[in-house]
């Protein structure tokens, strides 16, 4: 101690900053994980469903006890008990359903990036023609790995359960009368029962910010939007208020869509939170203060509390943040800088910033999506990652691979075990991942796989088997995403 106190306090500080950092700059080689198999579930049978939504249709009336005028916070529900059509699957083939329609995610994302970087406004390829939030719930029941958000629409306000999507802008719902609809849990809308439903005329400029807007007869405006899986959406584009709780929203521009087929299952229709000018949050951002955040519930959880929250209290203190990306060509997505990745408590070789640069023709890049389950990386990273990651868990079982899974593990039986730390590496930002976030289930028998795949289309995906239990802050007015864990609470 004695030769402490001979240094001057301004060195000794600098001193304990440098050993603050070295210590936050790396992480632990391994952590514990306890395997828990896939659940098997217990879908509700339509009483016990219509029960289940009066219960969530009264919450939605019920005001938080710190909420506002324009604040509000809502529970997350998982949808697992809300099984509309899959009541005897078990829940290893719902985990198969699952990830095939992820399969068909990606390839969607991936074929709306591959459009719009090619120069053309038109993304669609199916037929032609403040602060206030809501609960969001898991679509691991419809085989689907989107997560699910009830919200008002109308006046009176109906309440439906929409797709939450970070990957596509518009706002839109399954309107009577219906050409042809998909099976939904709630009744379809019907836009002659709200006073406050407004058409949008032909070559208005809110006509206009479509891709690709049509005319009918009236001169009422028309919007059709596809997804690249071949799951599309066409009907009028109009205006109405949607509700968060007693929080309305006026004015909001929402397709009412009329021809809705392919892919969809169990909402009513979609929340577009996009970077884009009719996203949902572009639109009613001056009430919010441009910033939401959202917490994903577990994908095997019931009932965990947690939110998506629209304001400047979606910013949570905890978060760690990385700058958001501007691709020129596509201002959908949130692109952020991924610059490296730690498995062990070690940088992995190979694995570097200039692996998920946007090129010139805006090509590549990283983006951060609720709609996708497994994040995606592009081969030579994934590969490097895979690679580090087995000699870490070389004590393990090994078992076959399973599906796009090419690591797996035997882990029946065991009821711990230590597992490679896995830590990624924004711009700015390090976040380590809980081991549940990289190894999950994949039957019920105790085979347990490692949650990442290589993409060899240059676009990388973080998905939201990565984000669940982060509270994911989209603070918009600074350009920025943030990730504060264990921030579902």
């Amino acid at each position: 101690m004695a030769g402490i106190s001979n240094i001057s306090p301004l060195i000794f500080s600098f001193i304990l900053l440098s050993l603050s950092a070295l210590s936050l700059s790396k992480s632990l080689p391994y952590q514990t994980f306890i395997p828990q198999s896939l659940p098997s579930l217990h879908p509700l049978t339509w009483d016990q469903q219509s029960d289940a939504l009066t219960h969530l249709a009264a919450d939605e009336l019920t005001v938080a006890g710190e909420e506002t005028e324009n604040t509000l916070s809502l529970q997350l529900h998982h949808l697992d008990y809300l099984n509309l059509d899959q009541a005897n699957a078990s829940s290893d083939a719902l985990f198969i359903n699952r990830l095939t329609r992820d399969a068909g995610r990606v390839e969607a994302l991936s074929s709306v990036a591959a459009v719009k970087t090619n120069s053309t406004r038109t993304r669609h390829r199916g037929k032609s023609v403040s602060d206030f939030s809501s609960s969001i719930i898991s679509g691991l029941a419809h085989g689907s790995g989107e997560y699910f958000t009830r919200i008002g629409v109308g006046t009176p306000a109906r309440y439906s359960y929409m797709v939450l999507d970070t990957g596509s802008d518009v706002v839109w719902i399954q309107c009577s009368p219906c050409r042809k609809c998909y099976t939904q849990s709630d009744p379809v809308f019907d836009p002659t029962k709200s006073s406050t439903f407004g058409g949008v005329a032909c070559g208005s400029p809110l006509c206009k910010r479509l891709d690709s807007p049509g005319c009918n007869s009236g001169k009422k405006c028309l919007y059709q939007v596809s997804y690249g899986d071949g799951s599309f959406t066409v009907g009028e584009f109009s205006t109405e208020t949607m509700t968060f709780r007693r929080n309305r929203v006026k004015n909001i521009a929402l397709g009412c869509g009329h021809d809705n087929e392919g892919l969809f299952v169990g909402a009513a229709g979609l929340l577009g939170l996009g970077r884009g000018r009719l996203s949902f949050p572009s639109q009613a951002g001056p009430r919010f203060g441009r910033a939401f955040s959202y917490c994903l519930v577990d994908r095997s959880a019931s009932s965990k509390p947690s939110s998506i929250i629209f304001g400047s209290s979606a910013i949570s203190r905890k978060a760690v943040f990385t700058p958001l990306i501007s691709n020129p060509k596509l201002d959908t997505f949130y692109y952020i800088g991924l610059t490296g990745i730690s498995v062990g408590g070690a940088p992995v070789r190979g694995v570097s910033a200039s692996l998920f640069k946007i090129d010139a023709a805006g090509n590549g890049g990283v983006i951060i999506d609720s709609g996708t389950s497994v994040t995606r990386l592009t081969r030579p990273a994934y590969i490097a990652m895979r690679n580090a990651f087995r000699v870490g868990a070389r004590n393990l079982k090994r078992a076959p691979a399973f599906s796009l899974f090419d690591t797996c593990f035997d882990l029946s039986g065991v009821s711990e075990v230590k597992v490679p730390t896995v830590l990624f590496h924004f711009k700015g930002a390090n976040v380590g991942l809980p081991a549940s976030n990289y190894l999950i289930p994949v039957d019920s028998k105790g085979t347990f796989c490692f949650a990442f795949a290589g993409t060899s289309n240059g676009l990388s995906i973080i998905g939201n088997i990565q984000q669940q239990g982060f509270r994911v802050v989209y603070d918009l007015g600074r350009s920025r995403v943030g990730f504060a864990r264990d921030g579902c609470a």
